[in-house]
């Protein structure tokens, strides 16, 4: 019987997902969360991570612990995105099983479906084709935790359970320009260029696109003639969906708080928008005055990735925070942690 003092273990609770689902967890009243470092506890360590779990015979673990990046990141370390989300992924559903864990939340994302697959995403489109090049080596990598969950579920009938979230952004993301995702490197790239102003007269350009907010920069509102040109990955014109932490977090917790009769479920907002659209979004936010220049010698991913969030909602989960309202606290945060924000490299 779980409740609020039944032992929780938060893998990866250091990371953006991890530390939202710790924050509501305790919020929630549950008192009983045990957490452990990188340095503390390798998951990568096949041994470690078998003591641990002999020792702590934790009743809920929550897998958000996962090596994580952008399609740079991807393209250049293709043997670390694969081989260490397996070895963390497996060691952990693996000491679960073995220690009498009663339910296990596995964390992937929305590039364990085919490239090509019909829109909006549905559950039933896992490995029906080809996966996206640029990504396919962290998306093999959780499908195989998908179907490790699926197995232990079929075979031992035990609450192991896989939540796949679109693209996730918030608090404590990580804001490197190498290895961050497209919503917060923008958000870093469209506040650096900022601060570098330059004289109308030396602009490169007028940004003649419209912007999808028409009111006044929301955050920074520290007059500019002009700001540096900021040049961003592709056409502009693919489509993608985003989450905030805070409401993956609530999805755990509804995992959690629940039995879900299904193996995998994915959990998005339900909306989406082009690149494009996001980058003037982010742009107007922070309040960059300069030309987006869009290099269209770099891959565009995916040419759109909408979840099909049925499911989860028909049990009553549903996404609440608008991307707008996201995006704004999101560069709030990073404003007021820039000097300490995530830097993660490979």
């Amino acid at each position: 019987m779980i409740n609020h003092n039944s032992k929780i273990y938060i893998a990866g609770h250091n990371g953006m997902v991890g530390s939202a689902i710790n924050r509501l967890l305790v919020k929630k009243g549950f008192t009983n969360i045990i957490t452990k470092t990188s340095k503390q506890l390798d998951l990568r360590n096949q041994q470690s991570v078998n003591q641990f779990f002999e020792s702590e015979k934790p009743i809920i673990v929550i897998d958000a612990a996962a090596k994580v990046g952008g399609i740079l990141a991807n393209n250049n370390y293709p043997y670390q995105f694969l081989m260490d989300n397996m070895l963390i992924q497996n060691n952990l559903i693996h000491a679960a099983h073995e220690n009498e864990t009663e339910k296990f939340i596995f964390l992937g994302s929305s590039c364990i479906y085919p490239k090509l697959a019909p829109q909006p995403l549905k559950e039933e489109y896992l490995l029906t084709s080809r996966l996206e090049p640029t990504n396919e080596w962290y998306a093999i990598a959780k499908i195989t935790g998908v179907k490790l969950c699926q197995a232990i579920r079929k075979q031992f009938n035990k609450d192991f359970v896989s939540l796949m979230p679109t693209n996730l952004y918030g608090p404590y993301d990580n804001f490197d320009l190498e290895t961050s995702h497209v919503l917060p490197a923008m958000i870093r790239k469209f506040h650096d260029a900022t601060l570098r102003p330059i004289a109308i007269g030396q602009a490169q350009g007028d940004n003649n696109s419209k912007s999808t907010i028409s009111s006044e920069p929301v955050v920074n509102s520290e007059p500019v003639e002009s700001s540096e040109p900021v040049e961003l990955w592709g056409s502009g014109s693919p489509m993608r969906e985003f989450l905030h932490v805070d409401d993956m977090a609530k999805a755990v917790l509804f995992a959690v708080e629940n039995i879900l009769p299904e193996y995998l479920y994915n959990v998005g907002s339900g909306k989406d928008l082009t690149i494009k659209q996001l980058a003037e979004t982010i742009q107007h936010i922070v309040g960059h005055k300069g030309k987006i220049i869009w290099d269209t010698s770099k891959p565009d991913g995916t040419p759109r990735k909408l979840m099909d969030n049925s499911k989860i909602e028909n049990l009553g989960w549903k996404a609440e925070i608008s991307l707008e309202d996201g995006i704004k606290e999101t560069y709030q945060w990073f404003i007021e942690n820039k000097d300490k924000v995530k830097e993660v490299k490979i």
